[in-house]
């Protein structure tokens, strides 16, 4: 590439930095202008794991960043040039999730509150289906849980290149069941999900109530373990106190090994804080990541947020990040996170935005009581550990798929949208303190 790409290519990569510092990566270092014509800036990607991530994440701020480092209209384009990364064969394009190159046993912090569910995943990533089958990983939001089931996946298609894998959620495996009945590919459907060699499913507690999809699990279930293929699955609580699940269904679960997740204990915080900021390349002492973890006492989702927060503030140097500017960022709270209430969000929504509260409740979809509403699911999904049910449930009765809906669409506007990303912020701290 010519000196001139190049020279462009770091300043847009320092942009991004400043502009998205939620998604940052230190192996932003290792990208490389592919080529840059007609207006298209090609970006190679060392796996197809980190090119997915920048494609699902940053093409806004990466599109932003170039337009802004040339001022002239530029769109990206994110690749990479293996063409088979290691073990990615056929069987493993049906997957509903995309692995998360976060999201390695080698990115996971052990502590007391989580040794027996990484241990039993690491095992079972080993020997699909000769160990714990199946494997229950259950806890409260923001703990790990997805982590550890992107790393299982990751780790057995290492080990096993042919190993055919399906990843999803409870929520996705349901709404392609539905589908299935619909189109009359029923057939195909069981063909797909009864003959995996590993089967993960996220957020299983998601059955509860719907008597049809808990009837094909059951089957699918039964299949797959006959057939000693291995099956993950995480929930929100264990087997026993899902909500509406029957009896047949409970006993399977709890047939294999059931592990808990706890809240990371103070030294575990700081190591998780530490291992953060290494990904993200933050110069920060030790100083810096106790004080975090001491502020921030609920779950791993809150530390990374803290963590952007510090980042931001400092303006993504890459000078150590001292205590003063952490103290800055975070404020001198004895605790970032206090008991925050759905009911707590709305007060503050609502003042915000000046509209009722029953307004939020109702059935009204104007612009101006929609945007505030969705806002308010998704804080309350990101500051509370409450599930997307009990949201929807003080949101006017809506269903958890309206939840997930306005947490997605929220979470793409806070990184495209400046307007959006600032009232966020604005909201977060008029919540937290």
């Amino acid at each position: 590439m010519a000196q001139n790409t190049s020279e462009i290519f770091e300043a847009i990569i320092e942009r991004v930095k400043l502009l998205d510092p939620a998604n940052s990566r230190k192996w932003f270092d290792s990208l490389a202008a592919k080529s840059f014509n007609g207006g298209l800036l090609e970006i190679t990607c060392p796996d197809k794991e980190s090119a997915d991530f920048l494609s699902d994440h940053c093409s806004g701020s990466f599109t932003r960043a170039a337009q802004q480092v040339t001022g002239h209209l530029v769109s990206v384009k994110f690749s990479s040039d293996v063409k088979a990364d290691k073990g990615q064969t056929a069987p493993m394009s049906g997957m509903g999730h995309k692995l998360h190159p976060d999201y390695t046993f080698d990115n996971f912090v052990v502590g007391p509150g989580n040794r027996l569910a990484h241990a039993s995943c690491v095992a079972v990533s080993n020997s699909l289906g000769r160990t714990y089958n199946p494997l229950f990983i259950y806890g409260s939001v923001g703990l790990g849980k997805t982590h550890l089931l992107h790393a299982i996946c990751r780790e057995a298609r290492n080990n096993c290149a042919n190993a055919r894998i399906q990843f999803l959620s409870c929520e996705e495996f349901v709404n392609r069941f539905i589908s299935a009945i619909e189109t009359g590919s029923l057939a195909e459907f069981k063909a797909l999900y009864r003959t995996v060699h590993l089967l993960v499913i996220d957020d299983v507690q998601f059955l509860r109530e719907r008597e049809h999809s808990q009837e094909e699990f059951f089957h699918t279930f039964n299949a797959l373990y006959d057939n000693r293929s291995q099956i993950v699955l995480s929930a929100d609580s264990p087997p026993g106190q899902i909500p509406s699940l029957p009896e047949r269904l409970t006993s399977r679960f709890k047939c294999g090994l059931v592990a808990r997740i706890d809240s990371p204990t103070y030294e575990t915080r700081v190591a998780i804080v530490q291992k953060k900021a290494r990904l993200r390349g933050m110069n920060i002492s030790d100083e810096v990541a106790e004080h975090i973890a001491g502020m921030v006492k609920t779950n791993i989702r809150e530390l990374e947020g803290a963590l952007t927060t510090v980042y931001a503030l400092a303006g993504g140097t890459e000078e150590e990040i001292s205590l003063d500017i952490a103290k800055q960022a975070l404020g001198n709270r004895e605790s970032v996170n206090r008991n925050i209430t759905i009911t707590d969000i709305i007060k503050v929504v609502t003042a915000y935005y000046d509209v009722r509260p029953a307004d939020l409740q109702s059935k009204k979809r104007s612009q101006s009581i929609a945007m505030p509403r969705q806002i308010c699911m998704y804080l309350a999904r990101n500051l509370t550990s409450h599930s997307l049910e009990e949201i929807g449930g003080h949101l006017g009765g809506r269903d958890h798929t309206t939840v997930m809906h306005a947490c997605s669409k929220i979470n793409d506007l806070e990184k495209t949208n400046n307007k959006i990303h600032s009232q966020l912020e604005e909201l977060t701290k008029r919540i937290v303190r």
